[in-house]
C-alpha cells in the first residue's frame, strides 16, 4: 500500500493525463514504434536491476567506508571541502590501525563491484532507453517529477562510473576535483536510486510472477518472444525477428561483468592474478628489485629536488619537547620490520616488508607518551603532503616512519629519505618525504 501511495504520489499512474498545451510530434526515436528489439520489456529490466542492485550496494558502502577511513575530522585530512549534516557521523567513527589488510579489502571490493556494475548498467539503459524518449514527454506535474528523477539516476550514475573508471587510471582531464565531485555525485546518484527501488519495486515483482525469474532464460532464439506491449513502455509494438536470445544476451553481459571485476581483483590482490590487471595504472610489471613496486606519484611529480632530501636533509620531531634526527640518527634508533601493504583509493594494492623506527618510539623521544593525534607534514607543497594520524595509528607499533623496504634504503620515488606506514591507512595518508612529526594531545 505504501508504494502505490508513493506511485500515486510522484507520478507514475497510468491514469494521468498530459499537460494542457501543444505536444510536439511524434518522430525518429520518440515513436515507440522506433525501438523493434523484441529482448526488451519488464522482464529484461527487473533480471538487470536484480544484478545491478547488490553490485551498486556494495559500492556505496565501501565508498562510504573509504570516506572514514580518511578521518576527515582531523586537521588536514579533508579531501571534500567539510563533510556538512553528516560530519558528526564521521566524527564519531575512528578508523582503526587494526587488520593491516582492512583498507585494501575494503577498497578491493568497491573496485570490483563498481567495475563489474558497468556492463550491467549500460545493458539496463539499453534495455529501458525507450523510457527516456516517450511521448508525450509530460504527462502531469507527478509524471514530470519521476522523469526528473530518472534523469538525476542516469546522469549521476554515468558519471559516477565514468569518473571512478578515470581516476583508476589517475587521468583528471575534468576541470575539478575527483574525490569531492565523485562523493557528491554519489548521494545524488543513491538518493535517486532509493526513489527509482522504492517506485519501481512492484512492477518487478509483477514481472518475476508472470513469467518466472529464470524460465526467460530456457528459451533459444527461435522461441524468443517480444512481452506485450501494453506490459511496458520499453516493450516494443513492431518488434523485429529476434538476432539474439535472452539468454545469450544475459550471458554477454555477465561474461563482461566478470571480467571486468576480475580485472579489479588482479590488480587489489596481486600474487599471480596480477597480469590480468589490465586496468592498473602505469602498467601491470615492476619488476623484481626492492624498491619496484607501485608509485602513484613520482618525486620529480611531487616537486621534491635531490638537494632537499641529501646530507642536510633533517627530521623535525614536536612535543613537549623539539628536536632534529638526520638520517643516520633515525638508523640508529631502535629498528623495526613490519609487513604492510599499501592501498590506494583508485584500487590498486602492494604489500612489502618495510624497515623504520616505530612512530610511538618517535612520540617519546618528543615527550609525549601517548599521542591523540599526529600532525605529518612532507617536503611536497600540495594538500597531500600532509596528515594528521588518530591515536590508534600513531600508537600502533606496527606504524613506522620508514627508512628501508625489502631490505634496501627507500627510493625517491618511494619517500627517501623517509616515510609514513601505517597499517590499514590509506595510501595517501602514508606521506612520503616526511621533514617534520608534531605529537599532539587533546
Amino acid at each position: 500500500m505504501l508504494i502505490r501511495l508513493l506511485q500515486r504520489a510522484f507520478g507514475v499512474d497510468p491514469e494521468a493525463r498530459p499537460l494542457p498545451g501543444p505536444q510536439p510530434p511524434d518522430r525518429g526515436p520518440f515513436r515507440r514504434d522506433f525501438w523493434r528489439s523484441p529482448l526488451r520489456g519488464p522482464w529484461l529490466a527487473s533480471l538487470l536491476s536484480s544484478a545491478l542492485l547488490p553490485l551498486i550496494v556494495i559500492c556505496a558502502l565501501t565508498g562510504f567506508i573509504s570516506h572514514v577511513a580518511y578521518d576527515s575530522e582531523l586537521g588536514g585530512n579533508s579531501v571534500t571541502g567539510g563533510d556538512g549534516l553528516l560530519a558528526p557521523i564521521y566524527a564519531a567513527l575512528d578508523w582503526p590501525a587494526g587488520w593491516p589488510w582492512l583498507y585494501a579489502v575494503n577498497q578491493g571490493l568497491h573496485m570490483v563491484s563498481g567495475l563489474a556494475a558497468i556492463p550491467i548498467l549500460l545493458a539496463k539503459l539499453w534495455a529501458v532507453i525507450p523510457k527516456l524518449w516517450e511521448r508525450p514527454a509530460l504527462r502531469s506535474l507527478a509524471h514530470a517529477l519521476e522523469r526528473a528523477s530518472l534523469t538525476l539516476l542516469v546522469g549521476a550514475s554515468l558519471f559516477v562510473f565514468f569518473t571512478g573508471v578515470l581516476n583508476i587510471q589517475i587521468y583528471y582531464p575534468f576541470g575539478f576535483g575527483f574525490v569531492t565531485a565523485h562523493y557528491y555525485g554519489a548521494f545524488i546518484f543513491v538518493a535517486a536510486l532509493l526513489f527509482h527501488v522504492a517506485v519501481k519495486l512492484p512492477d518487478l515483482a509483477k514481472a518475476f510472477r508472470e513469467r518466472g525469474i529464470v524460465a526467460p532464460l530456457r528459451e533459444d532464439r527461435a522461441s524468443t518472444r517480444s512481452e506485450p506491449p501494453e506490459s511496458s513502455e520499453s516493450a516494443p509494438t513492431a518488434p523485429h525477428a529476434p538476432t539474439i536470445s535472452r539468454r545469450a544476451f544475459v550471458g554477454a553481459v555477465s561474461l563482461g561483468s566478470v571480467g571486468l571485476g576480475l580485472m579489479a581483483a588482479a590488480q587489489s590482490i596481486g600474487g599471480p592474478l596480477r597480469p590480468l590487471g589490465l586496468l592498473a595504472p602505469r602498467g601491470r610489471y615492476y619488476g623484481a628489485g626492492a624498491n619496484d613496486f607501485q608509485v602513484n606519484k613520482t618525486a620529480t611529480a611531487a616537486g621534491i629536488k635531490p638537494a632537499q632530501t641529501g646530507t642536510s636533509w633533517r627530521l623535525e620531531l614536536e612535543g613537549e619537547r623539539s628536536l632534529e634526527l638526520s638520517r643516520d640518527d633515525l638508523l640508529g634508533l631502535p629498528l623495526s620490520t613490519q609487513r604492510l601493504p599499501i592501498a590506494c583509493v583508485e584500487g590498486w594494492s602492494t604489500t612489502q616488508t618495510w624497515t623504520g623506527v616505530p612512530l610511538r618510539d618517535l612520540g617519546r623521544l618528543a615527550g609525549v607518551e601517548d599521542a591523540d593525534e599526529l600532525f605529518v607534514q612532507s617536503l611536497q607543497k600540495a594538500v597531500l603532503g600532509q596528515t594528521t594520524l588518530n591515536n590508534s595509528q600513531a600508537s600502533d607499533p606496527r606504524s613506522l616512519l620508514a627508512l628501508r623496504v625489502n631490505g634496501e634504503d627507500l627510493s625517491p620515488d618511494h619517500g627517501f629519505p623517509a616515510r609514513i606506514i601505517v597499517p590499514a591507512l590509506p595510501g595517501v595518508h602514508n606521506t612520503k618525504w616526511v621533514r617534520r612529526l608534531e605529537f599532539r594531545r587533546a
